[in-house]
């Protein structure tokens, strides 16, 4: 079995063939898929579908593209977090590479889901983006207070990654890391300890080789977690236990 730790199958696009769309993963393996808010309005769209359907669980959370939406919007993901099936909050975090929020905005929205997060025991989902150093001042002012969750998307380096493990937080790889060219990303992704490793697939953003240029969907986690265990010179079995019980743990699913 597989889970997905970060889909948007709740995306409007998806909506017509969704069951379709769970059926291929069901297929595939993939028995249980996190579908990831974005900003209030969408963290309420997740919402309600993930609790349509058995297999799929909800974050919510408000996307540091999105920060400057303002306390109201943070307001509603708070009243969204006390929903069954929401399992985690965000995706939050900071993004310097192409945010068009402000430095404080996105601060300040990225602390208000922290403790939103410590309030409701739930696990974080963060979204960090050539902003690791600011990242981590901010995540160590809440040392001690209990702060789990896992970094999304890692692209990053042998830096971040230790700076990630030793601040407690998982590692979500996903198709990225079969079409990467840098080798910094593909050491640090060997790198990764078996325990704190799970899989997504950011659908239905970033389809892994074979099926670079089309649409992603949950199914296709299993051609990163081919690669992976490839590279990393793993048995694919291993792999896909590992990352599954640790998806069952942080979650809770």
């Amino acid at each position: 079995m597989l889970i997905d730790t970060h889909s948007h199958v709740h995306f409007q696009e998806f909506r017509p063939e969704l069951d379709t769309i769970l059926d291929h993963a069901h297929a595939a393996g993939v028995e249980k898929i996190l579908t990831v808010g974005c900003n209030d309005t969408d963290s309420a769209e997740a919402v309600a579908v993930a609790r349509a359907h058995q297999n799929l669980w909800a974050t919510v959370g408000l996307h540091p593209h999105d920060a400057d939406r303002g306390y109201e919007a943070l307001e509603e993901i708070a009243r969204l977090a006390e929903f069954d099936k929401v399992v985690a909050i965000g995706e939050c975090g900071l993004d310097n590479f192409r945010s068009q929020t402000t430095p404080e905005d996105q601060e300040r929205a990225l602390r208000f889901q922290i403790e939103l997060g410590l309030e409701r025991d739930l696990p974080m989902i963060f979204h960090v983006r050539d902003a690791f150093p600011q990242f981590f001042a901010i995540l160590d002012e809440y040392r001690g207070d209990g702060v789990r969750g896992l970094v999304h998307c890692f692209t990053a380096g042998m830096p971040e990654l230790e700076g990630s493990l030793e601040r407690g937080l998982s590692i979500a790889l996903n198709g990225i890391m079969t079409f990467t060219k840098d080798p910094a990303q593909l050491d640090a992704a060997k790198a990764v300890p078996l325990d704190r490793l799970v899989l997504e697939t950011d659908c239905p953003f970033l389809a892994p080789v074979p099926l670079r240029g089309k649409r992603n969907e949950p199914a296709n986690i299993v051609h990163t977690a081919k690669f992976l265990a490839q590279l990393r010179g793993e048995a694919l079995e291993d792999l896909e236990t590992a990352t599954t019980q640790n998806a069952e743990k942080l979650f809770q699913i």
